[in-house]
């Protein structure tokens, strides 16, 4: 089950060689990632059946962080009552996912960011009806802008999250190349799924080296190969995390969230196994 909201038909993606973010021999760094974060999604059901408890769980595999699910009204459970859950186990909630139409109520999100000590709101999908168009990520990127000057004097961040589907080719160019760039660095921040990037038949790397200093939080999930595809555990995919990390500028000062969300097994033992191949990795 996937949270995309587009899905592009790509044709299969070039020879796995020409992308840079493959898995290869490469020799152990001196670093280990300093937090580890789960975005909420991976446990959904989990968390739907019983939040409480599924919060316990994730501070238990070892986590750090949790990225909530303001989409989803986070399975019903008020601000204020999550918050406490999440502190009675020591875990922060930096950052929620909303859809674009939760602009259209932000003091309400900032409100409840606050209550939960966000310091990110990131937009995870883009109401737009019908077939997109370039003119429509355009609108969306003037909208997060506006939004962004709103809740920068606030403390709190706009962010973006990119799905598959937003590096479909519209009228000669990459959807999320024309939003990426109309957005505002003062006032957006973005946040790089490289396990959706791949599936839009996209090298990480590549939008490290294009957008690297706009990405302040990312969703760590690996694939099994380039185009549309499931995801597969960390570690069991073609990505480098190794690299990957490596090249991630202040990277103690940003967000990371695991996010899994097909498993070839439980969905809490696969998200253990992310963490314990995550947070030991050296780069």
């Amino acid at each position: 089950m996937h949270r995309r909201q587009f899905i592009t038909a790509l044709g299969s993606a070039a020879a796995l060689s020409q992308f840079g973010c493959l898995t290869a021999a490469r020799g152990s760094g001196t670093r280990r990632l300093k937090r580890v974060g789960l975005q909420l999604y991976s446990l959904r059901d989990d968390a739907r059946r019983d939040l409480a408890r599924t919060i316990a769980d994730i501070a238990a595999v070892g986590y750090n962080d949790v990225e909530l699910l303001g989409s989803m009204n986070n399975f019903g459970m008020p601000p204020k009552e999550l918050r406490r859950v999440l502190d009675s186990h020591g875990l922060r909630a930096p950052s929620t996912h909303v859809g674009g139409n939760a602009l259209d109520n932000l003091p309400r999100q900032l409100d409840d960011a606050q209550t939960l000590g966000h310091e990110y709101i990131i937009v995870a999908s883009l109401p737009i009806p019908g077939k997109p168009t370039l003119d429509d990520y355009r609108r969306w990127a003037d909208r997060l802008n506006e939004a962004g000057r709103i809740t920068r004097e606030r403390g709190i961040w706009i962010g973006f999250h990119n799905h598959e589907g937003d590096y479909a080719v519209l009228d000669g160019a990459v959807a999320y190349d024309v939003f990426a760039a109309r957005t505002d660095p003062s006032v957006v921040r973005l946040q790089l799924d490289v396990g959706n990037a791949a599936m839009g038949g996209k090298d990480p790397m590549d939008y490290m080296q294009r957008f690297g200093d706009r990405y302040w939080s990312f969703h760590i999930k690996d694939v099994p190969k380039f185009g549309p595809t499931p995801d597969a555990e960390l570690g069991k995919g073609i990505l480098d995390f190794r690299r990957l990390l490596a090249s991630i500028d202040r990277i103690d000062e940003k967000l990371l969230f695991v996010e899994q969300e097909t498993y070839p097994g439980t969905p809490l033992e696969s998200v253990r196994r992310d963490f314990n191949y995550i947070s030991t990795l050296r780069f």
